[in-house]
């Protein structure tokens, strides 16, 4: 493998700066860094050079926020936006529809569900919440005050072109960039130095406040015509939790030239702000203006994914699939539909098209190994399963064998269904579905109590499944109690209010309780 040290080495000849802007090319970014800070040790006024390295960094700390990040839980407690109101089911991301109205469709009550009660599809979409800092970090480290730099008289020295000031200079053992000492209003009159101060300051020095200070000034400078300090403008105000004035921002831009990113953006504000239906209006608007463009389709997807109107979202993910066939979380997720719509056949296509295009990893091979077993393929089951277990990181290894479990279970080899179970507790505490296919085979030994008690941890860990209610409630009518089962079923209700087996147990309570 290729290291920093002997990617570094220029080969005689060779311009060093054309071999940085090479290794920056390839993605090398740390001997890119290297390179760039011994040209600056040279000549520490190297416009081109500052440039380079600057990108450079920024890249490394680069992250993709086009994509929707869903909402921590203390943000959504502390989320000023949030309406008092109930909505109404179908108009907000916290209370998605429950049923489909399509025949043969599952309702959410039939898939799995995330924390915070989103169903998941067949591809998981990578997180951006951890990886990407908050913002408030960055406004309490943010610079409190500006001091203007020394000038510099301009030469006309092509490449040696000196920076104008020495506040870009790297000190002796201190930053790259001394932030104090940024005159922001000089450097907005060079458009392309102060591009690259910007995302540095957005995304290495993770500062939306003084990046912000710098898009205004830019943005006055353009002459309020550049679109694209107007969606910066919105991004800062989006990291600050401004919401409103991003969403103005983001709209402006989008008035003085449509691009895919701009709607993107202006869709993710109206998905922070609860406004599903707008953030959907929004992505078709794009898609009228860019038909061929996948992203703002997959933002349709997973708008109605997320209130769940699969019909809809499945129609949105094969328009995708059309337009990329190796687009990865559109064949995923039509192969999940087509497995909860009970054609696991169907689904093992699509995901063995995955297998072609190259993917390995624990989740593909435990889908498959699903597959193959609904399918009546044990042999092949029990081959996929074991490479899922084999590829399985520490998160993921309770859910692999908690589908072993449901495997052995469904062949009827109850030992080895409850050791699995009891290894995927071990692996993950809180897996509350392993907790409740474990109390159902502690009743089927007459083990009541323990049973129940696994019910009750299933309840605690996982609110918004209906399942462990509805057992807990089965076994409290059971044994007499119907007061408790009446409380266990109305929360199976109200999880799935189309579950009709507890319909039934509320029909048949509701007479125990009138007598």
């Amino acid at each position: 493998m290729e290291t920093a040290a002997s990617s570094a080495a220029i080969p005689a000849g060779v311009d060093p700066v054309f071999a940085a802007l090479h290794r920056f090319n390839r993605g090398q970014y740390d001997a890119c860094i290297s390179l760039c800070t011994a040209l600056l040790g040279e000549n520490p006024y190297d416009q081109a050079v500052w440039c380079l390295k600057c990108r450079a960094m920024t890249m490394q700390a680069f992250i993709d926020d086009l994509d929707f990040e869903e909402e921590a839980t203390a943000d959504a407690l502390l989320d000023e936006n949030a309406t008092a109101a109930l909505p109404r089911p179908g108009t907000s991301l916290t209370r998605p529809m429950t049923q489909s109205n399509a025949p043969g469709q599952p309702g959410l009550g039939m898939r799995p569900v995330s924390a915070s009660g989103r169903p998941l599809s067949g591809f998981a979409r990578p997180g951006t919440g951890s990886a990407r800092p908050d913002s408030r970090v960055g406004l309490s480290g943010a610079p409190a005050g500006i001091r203007p730099g020394t000038s510099r008289p301009m030469t006309a020295l092509g490449r040696l072109v000196r920076l104008g000031t020495a506040s870009l200079v790297a000190a002796a053992g201190g930053p790259f960039i001394n932030v104090d000492r940024l005159d922001l209003r000089k450097y907005a009159q060079r458009p392309a130095l102060s591009r690259a101060l910007f995302e540095y300051l957005l995304y290495f020095e993770h500062s939306p406040k003084k990046a912000l200070e710098l898009a205004a000034h830019c943005t006055a400078a353009a002459g309020y015509e550049d679109w694209w300090w107007k969606e910066r403008l919105g991004k800062c105000y989006y990291q600050l939790g401004l919401y409103r004035e991003a969403e103005r921002q983001y709209a402006a831009s989008v008035k003085t030239q449509p691009m895919v990113a701009s709607y993107l953006q202006l869709a993710n504000v109206s998905l922070r702000l609860d406004q599903p239906k707008a953030a959907l209006l929004i992505y078709k608007q794009g898609a009228e203006r860019y038909p061929h463009d996948t992203a703002l389709l997959l933002g349709v997807a997973r708008v109605h994914e997320a209130l769940g109107e699969l019909p809809l979202a499945v129609e949105s993910y094969k328009r995708v699939a059309g337009m990329d066939p190796s687009n990865v979380e559109a064949i995923a997720c039509i192969a999940a539909n087509h497995f909860y719509s009970g054609q696991p056949e169907l689904a093992l296509r699509f995901y063995r098209r995955l297998l072609q295009m190259g993917i390995r990893n624990t989740e593909l091979w435990c889908n498959l190994g699903l597959c193959c077993f609904h399918s009546s393929q044990y042999d092949m089951a029990l081959s996929c399963l074991e490479r899922a277990l084999f590829l399985a990181s520490d998160d993921a290894m309770a859910d692999v064998w908690y589908n072993i479990g449901q495997v052995a279970i469904g062949i009827g080899d109850l030992g080895l269904a409850y050791q699995a179970l009891k290894v995927a507790i071990s692996a993950d505490s809180n897996h509350a579905e392993a907790y409740t296919n474990l109390g159902v085979l502690e009743l089927r030994k007459g083990n009541v109590e323990a049973a129940r008690a696994n019910f009750r941890t299933a309840q605690t860990h996982a609110p918004q499944m209906y399942e462990p209610f509805y057992n807990g409630a089965l076994l409290a009518y059971n044994l007499g109690e119907f007061q408790e089962a009446f409380e266990l079923a109305q929360k199976a209700r109200d999880a799935f209010p189309d579950h009709t087996d507890t319909l039934e147990l509320l029909g048949q309570l509701n007479q125990q309780l009138r007598l």
